[in-house]
């Protein structure tokens, strides 16, 4: 049985279906960020986050920076792809409805830099390898911390730096705002006032998972 990470939910799979086993872990089984990753939360609103979103690419990048988008669902993963191509990006879409034939390809073209964007559900991401990816964002913020965790590992990897910049909604993810606190302070990131702001709120009952609404949700 391999598993890449060791949620709880594996952990029961395993004592359900193995007898007398043996663990082999590879580093550590705590939750900690790439020390080569410069972690970015941006305290935003669902309508600003497209926005903001244009701003980090203009801002941060080159050319020829590939950079990985997550978003929560298959339709939001189109729609946004859609936004960037009516901006002047070459970005692509990756989700769980696209063809094997499309997601080869997909890959080919953001392995290539022929389209240096790729917008992705976690479904797709899974198992994505691709090196020298310059930024990961999180449109729409993961709903655990192991999910957080592994999807901006897939920058500032073999050595190199990058960057993650997550927007996070404080009415739809503050509940999550301690524990990203806790990742963030780790590797002597960066911590957002806001993000502060949100914990105690969360802690004091006021950090609500509302859907939101706005242009920016994907």
């Amino acid at each position: 049985m391999w598993s890449a990470t060791w949620p709880k939910e594996v952990q029961n799979l395993a004592r359900d279906y193995l007898h007398d086993y043996y663990q082999v872990t590879v580093g550590s089984l705590d939750l900690a960020g790439n020390k080569d990753v410069t972690q970015m939360i941006d305290v935003c609103s669902d309508g600003d986050k497209y926005r903001n979103l244009l701003r980090y690419l203009k801002e941060n990048l080159t050319a020829k920076d590939r950079v990985l988008v997550f978003v929560e669902t298959k339709k939001g993963c189109d729609m946004l792809t859609r936004s960037l191509r009516m901006d002047g990006y070459q970005a692509r879409a990756m989700h769980g409805d696209k063809s094997q034939e499309e997601r080869d390809w997909v890959l080919k073209e953001f392995k290539s830099c022929q389209a240096t964007l790729l917008v992705a559900t976690d479904v797709a991401a899974r198992g994505l390898d691709v090196d020298d990816i310059r930024m990961v964002v999180n449109f729409d913020f993961p709903n655990d911390t192991e999910t957080y965790i592994h999807r901006i590992g897939r920058t500032g990897r073999a050595g190199k730096k990058g960057v993650a910049v997550s927007f996070f909604v404080v009415d739809k993810n503050g509940r999550m705002a301690k524990d990203v606190i806790e990742i963030l302070n780790r590797t002597s990131q960066n911590v957002p006032n806001e993000l502060h702001g949100a914990a105690m709120a969360s802690r004091g009952g006021g950090g609500g998972r509302g859907r939101g609404r706005g242009r920016g949700r994907y």
